[in-house]
């Protein structure tokens, strides 16, 4: 089995110029497959329709929770309603701002084995599935990994 057998096509994503709130539309919104059910994550492409970027709920939640509030006693400073005060004025930043930018691709013709391989050492639940010129065209999630191997245990 390969990558493209178990990658579903891309359907939704997001550019560089994208707000926050734009993205976290489109996040709870996204399809994958055939219902609109919402992701956890989504590719960011350049107008080539390349890879530069992820952007993932946990990429927001860091957003909105700055890295030096982690430093601080939260509780001698914070008030009811900051972090909604925060959330609303990070919602006008721009995907590129926050994206991940080390991205982990797979070939389409990768055998399934390299990608559990990826996803594993890189601790990554969803991973790009590029052609050979470099253009994204689906996405491996770790469910559809763990379905595809439960498959084979239970038969």
């Amino acid at each position: 089995m390969r990558a493209k057998d178990i990658m579903i096509p891309v359907q939704d994503f997001l550019t560089p110029e994208n707000t926050l709130k734009e993205a976290v539309i489109l996040l709870k919104t996204a399809r994958r497959g055939e219902a609109g059910v919402g992701v956890k994550g989504l590719p960011v492409l350049d107008a080539d329709s390349r890879i530069i970027g992820m952007l993932s709920m946990r990429d927001i939640l860091k957003a909105v929770f700055p890295f030096y509030m982690t430093m601080m006693d939260l509780g001698d400073f914070t008030w009811d309603g900051m972090l909604e005060d925060i959330a609303r004025r990070s919602s006008q930043r721009k995907v590129r701002e926050i994206m991940s930018k080390e991205v982990i691709t797979v070939p389409a013709d990768a055998p399934l084995m390299e990608c559990i391989d990826r996803m594993l050492k890189h601790n990554i639940k969803r991973l790009p599935v590029i052609t050979e010129e470099g253009r994204l065209t689906g996405m491996i999630y770790e469910r559809d990994v763990f379905f595809v191997i439960t498959k084979a245990m239970l038969n």
